[in-house]
Order: C-alpha cells, then sequence, then structure tokens
C-alpha cells in the first residue's frame, strides 16, 4: 500500500513538473512564434535577419523579467538566488548584444514590455508568468529551466534562418548558454542535467 501511495506521489509531482516545464515554455512560445511567423514572410536578407535578432532580444528581455521574479519571490534560497541573479546577468549580456548589433545593421531594438523596477505582479502580468503557480523553490527552478529549453529550442531553429552567417554564428553561441542554464536547474532539482542528446529532445 505505501509503495502504491509513494508511485501515486511520484506520478503527481512528475505532472506538477511538466505543467510547470510547459509554463515555461509556453511563455516563450507565445512571445516567439508570431515574430518567427512574421520574420518568415519577409525573404532572407537583412530585413529578415534583423527580425530575427529583434525575436531573441525580446525573449532575453523576457528571460531577464523572468529572473527577477524569481529573485524577488523570496523563494530561493541564497546560493540558488546567486545562480539565478548570474544567469540574468547572462541574458543582460546576450540582450546587450543583440541591441548592439541591432542598431548597426540598421534596425530598432525592441524594448522591454514593463521596467524590472515595476512591482513583481505588474512584471509576471505583463510577460503572462504563473505567479500563482511559483509556491516554492522548486516551482521556480522548474518555470525557469522551461524558458531556459524553450530559448534553446528557439535559437536553434533561428541559426539555419540567419543569412548572414556570422549572426547564426552568434545566435549558436548564445544557444549553447541557454542550454548549459538548464541544465544547471535541472541538477540544481536534482534531476539528471542532460537528459537527451540533442536539444530538440530535451523534454519540456
Amino acid at each position: 500500500m505505501k509503495e502504491m501511495e509513494n508511485q501515486g506521489l511520484d506520478r503527481r509531482d512528475f505532472f506538477k513538473k511538466s505543467a510547470l516545464f510547459g509554463l515555461g515554455l509556453a511563455a516563450v512560445g507565445s512571445l516567439t512564434m508570431p515574430a518567427l511567423a512574421e520574420a518568415a514572410a519577409v525573404p532572407k536578407g537583412p530585413k529578415h535577419d534583423l527580425y530575427l535578432l529583434n525575436f531573441a532580444l525580446n525573449a532575453e528581455h523576457q528571460a531577464i523579467a523572468a529572473y527577477q521574479v524569481g529573485a524577488e519571490s523570496k523563494l530561493l534560497d541564497p546560493a540558488l538566488l546567486k545562480v539565478a541573479l548570474s544567469f540574468q546577468a547572462d541574458h543582460e549580456a546576450h540582450a546587450a548584444i543583440l541591441a548592439e548589433t541591432i542598431k548597426k545593421l540598421g534596425g530598432t531594438p525592441v524594448t522591454p514590455k514593463v521596467s524590472l523596477k515595476a512591482p513583481m505582479t505588474e512584471l509576471a502580468s505583463k510577460w503572462g508568468f504563473p505567479l500563482d503557480k511559483l509556491k516554492n523553490q522548486n516551482d521556480v527552478l522548474h518555470f525557469a529551466a522551461g524558458l531556459e529549453v524553450g530559448a534553446a529550442k528557439a535559437y536553434l531553429g533561428t541559426v539555419p534562418e540567419f543569412s548572414n552567417p556570422e549572426l547564426a554564428h552568434a545566435a549558436a553561441n548564445i544557444e549553447g548558454d541557454e542550454a548549459m542554464h538548464f541544465a544547471v536547474l535541472r541538477s540544481a532539482l536534482g534531476e539528471f542535467p542532460v537528459p537527451a542528446a540533442f536539444i530538440s529532445a530535451m523534454p519540456s
């Protein structure tokens, strides 16, 4: 009986984790799919590349806001808070280089939907984050992991779409960082950090 109860708990835990990963990917998907569809309608070339760069920049703004919400939630212990803030700094570096590149190519970088100084509830509302579902540290880590693997897959999809090979290389460079973030977050959750041999096959 106890074994059956434990199996039931394991199943509920699995579905809970899957749901939180899904929320992370849903947030990325709702942000990126319209932008990618719009970019696909533009013939490959400089304008197409600018669409892709701004799509990536918007995703980085989203990640920065997500880690801000995680930090302000007070649900992370000091060691994991330090990791979260480090990852946020990585996304800020990604955003800075993307914005600089967009300007050099004659484009206008997209701006964040809301200032990081806004209340946590406003940040979550503007970006569609599931604030009501973040009840403990693991919830925050699962949500962040979902965002990271979603971002890695999104960058993977953009790499072959760039007309400029240097931009494709830059996207692949950032993709690798997102994947490492995902692995570290899974490890922090006590899960195997690299659950598949290919980014496209990583569980969501």
